[in-house]
């Protein structure tokens, strides 16, 4: 890859994301991944400030999906990691098992609430097995968070359910990541209202963030 690693800032507050792809066939070139560019689009319209974005499609494997989360937490120096695909029951889906070997403590209600999302739209959503976890290392932290391999369930998942008028009736996992970055070292993140409402409790919350 291109990439020089670590990343570096052009803002204190610019969010590094490691987007990461898993799948046999798109990472063979047998079918174009989604799952990358529907996240990339789906970042730069939720923050308010455009995220620096380093992305890896690779195919199914424990110790390979373990390898690649590690070097974009530890080298790329990512705040926040999303893995897409291999959350299923089939015995080549290993992804949360490669996200749990890298943890240093688990996250589980990210994923208790990426079901209830689902579990709105198909009965199956109860085989998935998405889990989140926080790797950390002496002077680093990050977020990794196991997604849907579906844009439209990405969507869905990140920004919560909305009614016919337009009010939130199950709120989606993005809400509770900035907090979650600030509790962990992480930069200061804002989404646009609109799309999904960032949550912090008011003692936590800048008045004006720096120009």
């Amino acid at each position: 890859m291109a990439e020089t690693f670590p990343l570096h800032r052009t803002h204190p507050d610019e969010l590094l994301v490691g987007l990461v792809s898993i799948s046999d066939r798109a990472a063979a070139g047998v079918y174009e991944d989604k799952g990358i560019p529907a996240l990339e689009q789906w970042l730069r319209g939720a923050l308010t400030r455009p995220p620096q974005i380093v992305s890896r499609l690779i195919p199914d494997g424990r110790e390979g999906i373990a390898t690649t989360l590690r070097e974009l937490v530890d080298q790329a120096r990512c705040d926040l990691v999303l893995t897409t695909g291999g959350t299923g029951p089939a015995r080549r889906d290993l992804t949360p098992e490669a996200t749990l070997d890298v943890a240093t403590r688990e996250m589980p209600g990210f994923g208790e609430q990426m079901r209830q999302v689902s579990l709105k739209f198909v009965p199956t959503a109860i085989l998935s097995r998405q889990v989140a976890v926080i790797r950390e290392l002496p002077d680093h932290a990050a977020l990794i968070i196991n997604l849907p391999g579906q844009p439209k369930a990405i969507q869905e998942t990140l920004e919560g359910l909305r009614g016919a008028d337009g009010v939130l009736q199950v709120p989606g996992i993005f809400a509770a990541v900035p907090y979650c970055l600030d509790l962990i070292g992480g930069p200061y993140i804002d989404t646009h209202d609109e799309i999904v409402r960032a949550f912090r409790p008011k003692s936590a919350r800048r008045v004006s963030g720096p120009a």
